[in-house]
């Protein structure tokens, strides 16, 4: 594992569209926004005045968790993780802009509840400024963890000799020169760590399971799935993780009075669903994405892309993905539903 990251609008599943446009369809109803911005207001006097206002809610202050470690270790696993699991996260900010940070976070309404940043060792200079920085936290009653990701000597040494990397630190040393000056510098930071997690023998799975127990809160770890619709004459889609053909069905280009419209039509729609197969075929594959489902969550994978194909990406595609993406979000998994090639004839 190396230490390097690896790299909407509701809309109802049957709702009649014809322009190509994706949407997203949600399992669970998002946070709203307050109707006022500044709590209750007074009633207006008969002089027209309008009489005082409620006092404003303290904005609400968010959940801090500082993410540093060795070099190698796996610190942009862990923040991509907490990205993955809604963490606003910000990497190689430095420390005296924490508290800045954290300030915003409590301006923007309710919208950034939880910040993760990631700091790493530049020198003794920037710890005193993380110090510091921790101090002002505490002094302003900010709830904030320190996680810190550990690795052996022979770990780290390996995991850089396998990308060719030289270690921030070594300068004109060798790899373990830089990683023991490295672990000097932290030593008191690791010391004052909520969290320490050893990955000198965890994969990347393993780190993202340790990372969504401490994290994730009572929720299981949501995963996003993107239901695209294509078609087989103009390719299939590059970043398909699943591919559903729908090629077994009768296909209504054929049917005179259906050959203008798209799948997104209620009689096209119908028209495919009456089809011997059609519905058994949704209802199995439903199950079979269920089974599929809770693999990805055990194994860390938190986006799925479905992509589902016909002839021309127009009709059969296009009504399966519709009814594909509202059965996975009466699952509770946020679906966008994406159509390739409709219009493209």
């Amino acid at each position: 594992m190396n230490d390097h990251t690896d790299g909407t609008t509701p809309a109802a599943g049957g709702a009649e569209r014809e322009d190509g446009a994706a949407h997203v369809t949600t399992g669970s109803t998002g946070p709203t926004a307050d109707a006022t911005a500044n709590g209750a207001t007074g009633a207006t006097g008969a002089n027209g005045v309008v009489g005082a206002t409620g006092a404003a809610a303290e904005p609400a202050i968010p959940e801090l968790v500082i993410i540093s470690g060795m070099s190698g270790a796996g610190r942009s696993t862990a923040a991509k993780c907490l990205e993955d699991l809604g963490w606003f996260v910000v990497d190689n900010l430095p420390p005296a802009l924490i508290p800045t940070m954290v300030e915003l976070g409590a301006r923007s309404q309710g919208n950034v509840a939880r910040i993760a940043v990631v700091v790493d060792v530049r020198g003794r200079q920037f710890f005193d400024n993380l110090r510091d920085s921790l101090a002002v936290l505490d002094a302003k009653g900010v709830k904030r963890r320190i996680a810190f990701l550990e690795s052996s000597d022979e770990a780290l040494v390996r995991r850089f000799e396998s990308v060719r990397r030289p270690h921030p630190l070594q300068g004109d040393g060798r790899i373990v020169d830089g990683i023991a000056a490295e672990r000097d510098l932290l030593r008191e930071l690791r010391g004052d760590a909520d969290l320490v997690i050893d990955t000198s023998s965890l994969n990347v799975h393993e780190l993202r399971a340790k990372m969504d127990a401490q994290f994730a809160g009572d929720e299981e770890p949501e995963l996003r799935a993107t239901v695209m619709s294509f078609g087989y004459k103009y390719g299939l889609p590059v970043d398909a993780d699943l591919v559903v053909d729908c090629r077994f069905l009768p296909n209504p280009h054929w049917v005179p009075e259906l050959r203008p419209f798209t799948g997104l039509n209620e009689e096209v729609s119908a028209y495919v669903f009456n089809q011997p197969g059609a519905k058994d075929f949704l209802d199995r594959y439903t199950e079979l994405l269920e089974l599929v489902a809770a693999g990805y969550r055990r194994e860390g994978k938190r986006y799925v892309t479905i992509a589902v194909g016909c002839t021309g990406g127009k009709h059969r595609s296009v009504a399966m993905s519709e009814k594909l993406a509202a059965r996975l979000a009466s699952e509770g998994v946020e679906t966008v539903v994406v159509h390739r090639d409709m219009g493209r004839e």
